[in-house]
């Protein structure tokens, strides 16, 4: 077996991989890494050194971690610090390097050049240490048991479960952007990584009770309690504001077609998901997660102030909404400013468009990210400054949901509103002929 890099050279590649970043990779000194990743059984040669030594990375960060990584206060400072220094979390990965360091000096409530002087040393190192360990853990097994187990084999998978990587099933899939797969705490999909088990009951689907209890809406509309979710195929409405609902893997939020969200003190859906979703320090907002990640993907695809197609849906991660159980939000464009923006139209086309979009995106993500996507919540798309009469909006909402239901019943869907006179237009749209 060839030697392990040292504890000194693999905080040292380190240190340049940071500075250029991951999209760099190929042009950094990673001997240490190439090495280490080959001990640890992320790669086997040169075709996929670049791959394993992500994908090492991932499985690094993770166990600094404790093996569960979310961008959350709850989580371990050293491994968040180490996710965004080295672009780990979802759509973090092409971050500038100063924007990258900005952000891990958040996790720690620092300026950069302070965290740049003491923290990030910190991790550095314990990263270096954890990508030792893995190596020697993985030669241990090797040598011990006297034959090759799939890379992280040593943690037991739940057979039947998503992301179950067992011998043999092969390596993590790769999502259309050439990147390995994240899992729904934001970071490359490792082999041998562990999900939560399904047999064991989740928290509760929401947050509190219904108003004045369940009031049946007829043709199979109902308000949800707090304590029960929609069975899959099913369609059930919620009164309640969008940004309280929990244990909902997608919550769709409604935007213009620049893709720019409401301001944070706005009443919009699209404000008070930006508003829920930052990370705050002493109530002052460090991270404005999903108008940060909007204006990646929109420098991504070159449509920086650009508008997109209307019904285009864009998805980021959930920022501190995910401590309520959500995964993941779907930004809907749906709404087209007018009269040099003093109003918006939504044409009721659009509305269908999105919904279709969005349940599309959702069986990719779930396929290509392992993300275990079941269920979907909706707002009345278009219906607030959007401009499209409230009763024009629901039975398009409700009908472009039905007909994806029909396509594929395995979804969960919640309608919310804030505003109790659309559970009625709900209730009409659903007893239409």
């Amino acid at each position: 077996m060839n030697a392990l890099p040292s504890h000194q050279e693999l905080a040292e590649e380190l240190r340049c991989l940071r500075r250029l970043g991951l999209s760099r990779l190929r042009h950094c000194s990673r001997d240490g890494l190439r090495a280490a990743a080959v001990a640890a059984g992320f790669c086997a040669d040169s075709d996929d050194e670049l791959e394993g030594i992500e994908e090492l990375l991932g499985a690094a960060v993770r166990r600094l971690g404790g093996g569960e990584l979310r961008d959350a206060d709850d989580c371990d400072p050293l491994a968040r610090a180490a996710a965004h220094s080295f672009g780990l979390f979802a759509y973090r990965r092409g971050v500038p390097a100063a924007d990258r360091r900005k952000a891990a000096a958040g996790v720690y409530g620092v300026s950069t050049e302070r965290f740049r002087k003491s923290q990030e040393h910190e991790v550095f190192d314990g990263l270096a240490s954890a990508i030792l360990a893995l190596a020697r853990s993985r030669r241990s097994r090797d040598t011990g048991a006297g034959r090759s187990h799939a890379p992280g084999d040593g943690r037991p998978a739940i057979p039947g479960a998503p992301g179950d990587s067992r011998p043999g099933d092969g390596r993590p899939g790769v999502s259309s952007a050439g990147r390995p797969g994240v899992l729904d705490d934001g970071l490359p999909r490792t082999p041998g990584s562990v999900r939560p088990d399904p047999r064991v009951p989740s928290r509760t689907l929401l947050a509190g009770p219904a108003p004045d209890g369940p009031r049946p809406v007829p043709g199979g509309l109902h308000p949800v309690p707090g304590a029960s979710r929609p069975a899959p195929g099913r369609v059930a409405v919620r009164l309640a504001p969008i940004e309280r609902i929990r244990d909902v893997d997608i919550l769709v939020s409604s935007e213009n077609v620049y893709l720019e969200m409401s301001k944070t003190f706005r009443p919009t859906v699209s404000g008070v998901l930006r508003r829920a979703a930052a990370e705050r320090s002493d109530g002052e907002i460090v991270d404005d997660v999903l108008a940060r990640e909007l204006a990646v993907w929109l420098h991504t695809h070159r449509h920086s102030g650009l508008a997109v197609r209307p019904g285009t849906v864009v998805p980021t991660s959930a920022g501190a909404l995910s401590r309520q159980g959500v995964r993941r939000v779907y930004h809907a464009a749906v709404a087209t400013p007018v009269d040099h923006g003093s109003r918006y139209h939504v044409d009721p086309r659009t509305v269908t468009e999105a919904v279709r979009q969005s349940f599309d995106l959702a069986r990719t993500e779930r396929r290509t990210l392992a993300l275990p996507l079941t269920s979907i919540c909706f707002p009345l798309l278009g219906a607030g400054r959007g401009g499209l009469p409230a009763a024009d909006a629901a039975p398009r909402l409700l009908g472009a949901v039905r007909e994806e239901l029909r396509r594929d019943p395995s979804w969960s869907v919640l309608l919310v509103t804030r505003r109790s006179e659309y559970l009625e237009l709900f209730r009409d749209a659903n007893s239409a002929p």
